[in-house]
């Protein structure tokens, strides 16, 4: 069994379901109710396709192109805090996003679906926390059914993202979103730390 509770708070973390309040609020703001609720389904929906995607395929590709896992850990946990390190010192999650949608096509795709939920971050944990070599079948199903829970909250907050953002606010996506930071490099720092004794036999 894998510890579950650390599992969610770190897909959580990286995905930030409520940093993407504010996203969804920019990017559906000229439509109605209904195609609102469209649009947060559809972009779920990709993002869910996304992660599994790296779930399955993620390693293989590494394997393919001759790459350790390790090697992988390592730069990935690097790739992760510095992310982490954008959200808690630079424009947080929300800000940064809500103004790809301000420049950019807004639809579900873009940036809702990527990179605001299946962001890099995500990506990424998708493949450390399903490797084959420390997990197995089982435990990486379950790791999935958690980071399909995480989306499942993710939909929720979408769908009632303006009460939500009425009730917290831009300010408070973003502290939030900070806090989220903060865990995440902890998370990455033992990621790399983790792929270091491997990699060296430690």
């Amino acid at each position: 069994m894998i510890d579950f509770v650390a599992t969610f708070i770190f897909f959580f973390a990286v995905i930030d379901p409520i940093g993407t309040i504010p996203v969804f609020i920019a990017v559906t703001r000229q439509y109605d109710e209904r195609t609102r609720r469209r649009i947060a389904r559809r972009a779920t929906l990709i993002s869910a396709a996304i992660l599994i995607f790296f779930v399955v395929a993620g390693e293989l590709i590494l394997t393919a192109v001759d790459i350790p896992l390790s090697a992988f850990q390592i730069a990935g946990g690097i790739v992760l805090f510095l992310f982490a390190l954008s959200m808690i010192f630079g424009e947080s999650k929300p800000e940064q996003e809500v103004k790809m949608a301000e420049c950019g096509h807004e639809t579900a795709v873009f940036p809702l679906a990527v990179p605001s939920i299946a962001s890099p971050g995500a990506m990424l944990a998708a493949v450390l926390l399903t490797e084959n070599d420390r997990f197995n079948i089982w435990q990486q199903a379950q790791t999935t059914l958690t980071m399909l829970a995480v989306l499942a909250v993710v939909l929720v907050c979408m769908l009632l993202a303006t009460r939500l953002h009425r009730f917290i606010g831009n300010s408070g996506a973003s502290i939030i979103s900070r806090v989220m930071g903060l865990i995440l490099a902890s998370v990455a720092t033992a990621s790399v730390l983790g792929g270091v004794k491997d990699y060296f036999g430690l």
